[in-house]
């Protein structure tokens, strides 16, 4: 027989239940990049971050999250993400630090110790392990651009793709070749001509001969088809640096259920490591493809990358100066940074001292 619920009792359970279901959100997220979903870490935004979230919020929560999506600057463009994700335009951005000489110059820092490691996945490692010694790092997004950097983002080994053969810095000296923020200046102590671009520009750039070369990572020479236009792809060893981020508004991060921001930082944190796993593990196989597109891929003999290393030898102890003089902590992360890179077990061709 069945038990009769008191009165009391039914309008209780009642309005648990009731309440359940009003607390239960369709949560829209609005998540961009300036950059296509060719790039690696864009492909991951998009095929690993977005079903995530979306999958374990609506496992494991009474809520629902639906992205809107953005890629390839129909959002934002590549130089404005940070300021969409500011302004609230968008909630999620992944950006370039590269683009952010200004807003984030602190935060560029591996590009400033080329010759760093060319493993993407320690890459990342060492670039957390700094972010963590030196909080000013993650504050600058919440201090002064209202957001919550959530990830940060390896790339591939940086090289160099050209249209022409080449063997020693001297054939380099004069040519026009393109890079993006402080990497130029790579080129620059060597006595190359510096050209700032975007991936977007690559091809056509190259093609017309507004520039002859770029300083890339072998994906990019395969995804943006430049192997087409430039068939030499010398590894240089620059380094594989960890120098963009994925943020969120930290308005809108503060209105959503705590669960829900449990996971996107738990995702996040999955979402970063594979930007540096996904890297590595693609990088041997675009140098492999690119000799099966008949590109002339080479390595330069240690003389030269130590030559090379050599000219910048003073530039990391200038921009720790600058950086310390503007009130940001300079010094610090770059020294913290070589010392835990060799822990790492990396050892530099030519090891920058930082007073």
């Amino acid at each position: 027989m069945m038990k009769k619920f008191k009165p009391a009792l039914l309008v209780a359970l009642l309005g648990l239940f009731g309440a359940s279901a009003a607390n239960a959100e369709n949560i829209r997220l609005r998540i961009a990049s300036g950059h296509a979903a060719v790039n690696t870490y864009v492909n991951l935004m998009q095929n690993f971050f977005v079903p995530e979230v979306t999958k374990r919020v609506a496992a494991r929560t009474q809520h629902k999250v639906e992205f809107v999506e953005g890629y390839g600057g129909s959002m934002v463009k590549l130089a404005d993400t940070l300021e969409g994700v500011q302004s609230g335009l968008i909630d999620i951005g992944g950006l370039c630090f590269c683009f952010e000489a200004s807003n984030l110059p602190l935060n560029a820092f591996q590009v400033m110790l080329p010759f760093g490691t060319m493993n993407s996945e320690t890459s990342v490692k060492l670039a957390r392990a700094v972010y963590d010694k030196v909080p000013a790092l993650s504050k600058v997004f919440e201090d002064k651009f209202n957001q919550q950097l959530i990830a940060l983002i390896s790339d591939n080994g940086y090289n160099i793709g050209t249209t022409f053969e080449w063997n020693n810095i001297s054939e380099l000296k004069g040519k026009k070749i393109a890079g993006a923020g402080l990497n130029l200046k790579w080129l620059e102590y060597a006595g190359v001509t510096p050209v700032q671009s975007t991936l977007q520009d690559g091809y056509t750039s190259l093609q017309t001969g507004v520039y002859s070369g770029w300083v890339m990572f072998p994906s990019a020479w395969v995804n943006f088809k430049f192997h087409e236009v430039a068939k030499n792809y010398t590894e240089v060893g620059f380094g594989a640096i960890t120098w963009h981020g994925l943020t969120i508004n930290k308005n809108r991060m503060a209105r959503l259920p705590k669960d829900v921001q449990a996971i996107i930082i738990e995702v996040a944190k999955e979402y970063e490591a594979k930007t540096g796993t996904v890297n590595q593990e693609n990088y041997a196989k675009q140098i492999a493809q690119l000799k099966t597109l008949g590109v002339n891929v080479k390595s330069v003999p240690e003389s030269v990358k130590l030559e090379w290393a050599n000219s910048l030898k003073d530039w990391p102890q200038a921009m720790a100066s600058d950086l310390d003089a503007r009130g940001m902590p300079g010094s610090l992360v770059l020294k913290t940074t070589l010392e835990e890179a060799e822990k790492m077990g990396h050892k530099w061709p030519v090891r920058y001292v930082i007073k």
